[in-house]
């Protein structure tokens, strides 16, 4: 595994552990239909913190294991920002995401 890979497997880590350290952390899996969604960051289906956990979280370390290309851009960081604008407490979690922003856009 790439240096490049074992880091996107940190970053997981990292945003998984602020969401947990935030109770944002489901052990209930979502229904099938919530992943039938057609809006960016799945807006249409489901919340944005299930997002991070059953759709984001999950491709990033799919690509790390897998030896994948991540895209040139990332936009989680500044969707947090709006979704959790005004929550405070979310500092940490929106401070991992948008680092991982740059991370990804610093090849």
């Amino acid at each position: 595994m790439s240096q490049r890979h074992e880091e996107a497997i940190e970053w997981a880590d990292r945003i998984e552990g602020a969401m947990r350290a935030e109770g944002m952390w489901s052990g209930d899996p979502l229904p099938a239909e919530a992943y039938e969604f057609s809006e960016a960051f799945a807006q249409d289906t489901m919340a944005y913190s299930q997002w991070l956990q059953f759709v984001f979280l999950p491709r990033v370390r799919e690509i790390a294991a897998e030896g994948g290309s991540f895209p040139s851009s990332s936009m989680v960081g500044a969707q947090a920002v709006r979704e959790f604008d005004g929550r405070h407490e979310l500092a940490d979690l929106v401070s991992e995401l948008c680092a991982f922003d740059a991370w990804i856009e610093h090849r």
